[in-house]
């Protein structure tokens, strides 16, 4: 039995049951920066400035990208890309996303999930009735928030108390209709948790 405060997750049997998911994006080049070939990066990791432990990444067309440098300037994460030298070479690099395999990243503790894992999960209520698909993981400051898409749009809090249960192996979560949150698909309640700490769960960037 899970204790009270923790969700129910159910995962895929296997020591690696996640080897043969979709690879895990680390970041997205973004405009370039300056004239000698640095770009901005969007990045999906806690830790920005970690990112070159993790060369060479791959694209998705299978191209191999190293980060010679990332650094802090200001509140843009700024690389530099080895064989890229100058503006020119790097705007064609815009909304590149960068990939790393899934083997390579730490397995999720049993209360955080990949983004990419969640996407794609059928979102239900406990009686079973479908409420949609996640399309979308984000934060926008206060906590990790699902977007559901299918039948009424919803933005769902991603806390122990919306959503109790997680089973990727099922390909669904179970939501929980807390006061509020089927009567407006645009705002989450207020009470429904978003960054009160206690209760909110960890999603990590794809």
């Amino acid at each position: 039995m899970p204790k009270a405060d923790t969700p129910k997750v159910e995962r895929p049997d296997g020591d690696r049951p996640d080897a043969d998911r979709p690879d895990i994006v680390m970041a997205t080049i973004g405009a370039p920066h300056g004239v000698r070939g640095a770009v901005k990066l969007t990045v999906f990791s806690e830790d920005p400035l970690s990112l070159r432990r993790y060369n060479p990444f791959q694209t998705a067309d299978g191209r191999a990208v190293k980060l010679t440098s990332v650094k802090a300037i200001g509140k843009a994460i700024v690389a530099t890309i080895e064989g890229i030298d100058d503006r020119n070479a790097a705007e064609p690099l815009r909304g590149t996303e960068l990939f790393v395999p899934r083997t390579r990243l730490p397995r999720p503790d049993e209360d955080e999930f990949y983004h990419v894992d969640l996407i794609g999960l059928e979102a239900r209520l406990r009686d079973g009735t479908v409420l949609g698909t996640i399309r979308g993981v984000f934060d926008f400051g206060a906590g990790d928030l699902l977007d559901i898409v299918g039948g009424k749009p919803l933005i769902v809090p991603f806390t122990r108390e919306v959503v109790p249960e997680v089973d990727i192996a099922g390909g669904f979560v179970t939501v929980v209709a807390i006061p509020g949150l089927l009567d407006d698909g645009t705002e989450p309640p207020a009470d429904a948790g978003v960054g009160d700490g206690e209760g909110d769960r960890e999603g990590e960037g794809d």
